[in-house]
């Protein structure tokens, strides 16, 4: 008999055989009935009919074997998508999912193999129905993947909306103590309670911007008429006074004004400064220097130090990318300053490219003298 005559004879037991292992799966399957447990079995395999029945190209053979089988246009899910989807909701771990095609695979040959003696069975069968288990995988995994990520980055949503307020008063209260005069002691637990809210209050903004791109959401910006030239003076007077034992040095014209979001543009300084901190020479200075003209400005931040080995500069502005050492180092962050500079540069419109040699590290930014909206 041929296999696909086969799964729709034997239908029934091959989905027995489905949930049987379906249920092993803890501690995802420990709450889940035999309508979920099965879910999408039988639209999968009737699939794989379907395909086991239809006749294909040496080319379309090899796209199915690379898991790239062609979608109809009028079916938004397949089977394997759907059923991916439902898993990953449920709480399976990609593992699950794959172990459970491993299963069905073996189940399915097994049982027909059984079914086909004395005759031997079709070989092509055999390749046609791996084909179809390994496309249904691949399209699982795109699935399942997509469908945890969307759920972790509406969480981290979640989670940097519902922390704001508890911070808000942490700082607050910090604050107050220290306007009491309560003595030394209090105003420098006070003081530390402030840096350490503001240090806090850096890395969930930091957290909320990844959030907002990850969705697909953009970093947001509000451009007005700036003096990017004040506002950079400003942020780097912060800087100075949060880092007491470096030298930031900021070489700027009087006056620079244009259309651009003034604290987002702050805090991408910020965020390269920080990183100038974090790794460049301890005893040299950290430089902005910063330029414009009628259509364009361009400001670096400079740093001597040990140079970026090459293979990491691509790199750099990936999320969740820090230096080799950046664990050990006081203030280590998230790993998300650079690519946060970048996301905001890229909202006005500009870039951000990168330099290291053994002289100097230098990131230079490039924005349009007002922001594209």
């Amino acid at each position: 008999m041929r296999l696909a005559d086969f799964i729709l004879r034997d239908m029934e037991r091959i989905l027995t055989q489905w949930e049987a292992f379906a249920v092993t799966l803890l501690p995802a399957a420990a709450s889940m009935d035999s309508l979920a447990l099965r879910d999408h079995a039988r639209p999968l395999l009737e699939a794989m009919v379907a395909d086991l029945s239809t006749w294909q190209t040496a080319e379309a053979q090899s796209q199915k074997a690379w898991g790239r089988a062609p979608q109809l246009a009028d079916a938004p899910h397949t089977a394997a998508q759907t059923h991916a989807i439902l898993r990953a909701q449920s709480g399976f771990d990609i593992n699950q999912l794959a172990a459970e095609y491993r299963a069905l695979r073996a189940s399915v040959l097994e049982l027909w193999m059984d079914d086909c003696q004395p005759e031997a069975p079709h070989l092509d069968d055999i390749i046609r129905f791996n084909e179809a288990i390994d496309q249904a995988i691949a399209e699982s995994i795109r699935s399942f993947s997509a469908e945890v990520e969307q759920a972790r980055n509406l969480f981290l949503g979640m989670l940097g909306h519902d922390m704001r307020s508890p911070l808000q008063t942490i700082q607050a209260t910090a604050a107050y103590l220290a306007r009491m005069n309560a003595g030394d002691g209090v105003s420098a637990a006070a003081n530390r309670l402030i840096r350490t809210g503001a240090r806090m209050q850096a890395l969930l903004d930091d957290l909320c911007d990844f959030n907002r791109t990850e969705l697909g959401l953009g970093i947001r910006i509000v451009p007005a008429d700036v003096d990017l030239a004040a506002v950079f003076a400003d942020e780097t007077d912060q800087l100075r006074a949060a880092h007491p034992d470096r030298q930031i040095v900021l070489e700027a014209p009087v006056s620079l004004r244009g259309v651009w979001d003034g604290p987002r543009l702050q805090q991408l300084l910020g965020n390269l400064v920080v990183n100038a901190i974090r790794y460049g020479a301890n005893d040299l200075p950290v430089r902005v220097v910063v330029t414009g003209d009628e259509t364009e400005v361009r400001f670096e931040v400079r740093n001597a130090g040990a140079p970026v080995e090459p293979a990491l500069l691509p790199r750099l502005f990936d999320p969740l990318q820090r230096g080799s050492d950046a664990g050990s180092r006081k203030g280590a962050n998230l790993g998300l300053g650079l690519y946060i500079a970048r996301q905001i540069a890229a909202a006005h419109g500009g870039k951000i490219d990168v330099r290291s040699d053994a002289q100097e590290t230098a990131f230079t930014v490039s924005l349009p003298r007002r922001a594209v909206t």
